[in-house]
């Protein structure tokens, strides 16, 4: 049985006539009475009855009909759903990205992502690049923004550096200005008070690394916040706090900025997705979007690597 039969079956149904329905389905009266013969073979059973001219529904044409026309129905549906898909007229897509990147690259490119794409569904997961590896290995994330390098058990994933950013010192215009000669040494953290972010935080981890390689433990007035809480902490003068330059450059005049001298400190960014898995149409155009992204105070970066992040 196949749609196409479904389908004249269903014309000479309602037009009762062959010719006729051959007509409105634009194909030759003998294909059409060929193929209902083929349906009537499938089924066993008669479907019209032919006298004297006149086309009528048998018995079993009479219980046919509205399953085909449903069948039919539902075929259309289908085809329009996915075509929808493909189109990028609806879906969703599932991004996990790290605090500061969320706060830092996101806003602009989702705006453009959803004013070109309305129907799409945008699930954003906001976590550390640990956690996001967890999500993307058990499906429940289509896309991750992560922090290389990823942890040496990561599961299987591709991924594609997307910018190298500078980190930053960021402190408030009430106090004086942190470092000596306009840049910040990893050392002069030492006499610091730092505004720390929590346990699992990306940039934790990487602050803190650097103060120990240089000899000493950072010193907290507060720890525990998230991006947000950190820097209106700052803001309030309750110390300094080491930041993506991308977010340093959004949060504007309130907060006074002060390069690492060098080497200094520097992160990668990176987009990722499971090697087993292709993400959905929707993820892969949001995928274009972000690779072609240029956010301030960042540099691009191209190529990528292969399973296991490389």
């Amino acid at each position: 049985m196949h749609f196409q039969q479904l389908a004249y079956f269903v014309a000479v149904a309602e037009a009762r006539h062959f010719t006729r329905a051959a007509e409105e389905v634009h194909v030759s009266q003998p294909s059409l009475s060929q193929q209902i013969k083929a349906l009537e073979n499938e089924l066993g059973a008669e479907l019209f009855s032919r006298a004297r001219g006149n086309i009528a529904l048998t018995d079993a044409g009479e219980a046919l009909l509205p399953l085909a026309r449903r069948i039919l129905a539902d075929a259309d549906t289908a085809r329009h759903e996915v075509q929808e898909l493909v189109q990028l007229r609806r879906g969703r897509i599932r991004l996990g990205a790290t605090p500061s990147v969320c706060t830092g690259l996101l806003p602009e490119v989702l705006r453009a992502f959803h004013g070109a794409h309305p129907g799409i569904q945008l699930l954003i997961e906001e976590g550390g690049s640990h956690d996001l590896v967890r999500q993307l290995a058990r499906g429940a994330l289509d896309l991750a923004l992560l922090v290389l390098p990823l942890p040496a058990a990561s599961p299987a994933l591709t991924t594609v550096e997307l910018l190298h950013e500078d980190l930053v010192v960021v402190s408030s215009e009430s106090r004086p200005a942190p470092g000596r000669k306009g840049s910040v040494h990893i050392a002069d953290l030492e006499n610091e008070p730092l505004v720390m972010f929590r346990h699992g935080y990306d940039l934790r981890e990487l602050t803190v690394a650097a103060c120990r390689a240089e000899g000493f433990e950072p010193s907290f007035t507060v720890e525990g916040g998230e991006m947000d809480a950190v820097l209106g902490f700052v803001r309030a003068g309750l110390g300094i706090a080491v930041v993506p330059r991308m977010v340093a450059v959004r949060a504007g005049q309130s907060l006074r900025t002060t390069p690492l001298a060098s080497p200094g400190l520097r992160r990668t960014i990176a987009l990722a997705h499971r090697s087993d898995v292709e993400p959905p149409r929707a993820a892969r155009e949001l995928q274009r979007m972000l690779l072609g992204a240029g956010p301030p105070g960042v540099s691009s970066a191209a190529g990528g690597s292969g399973p296991g992040g490389g």
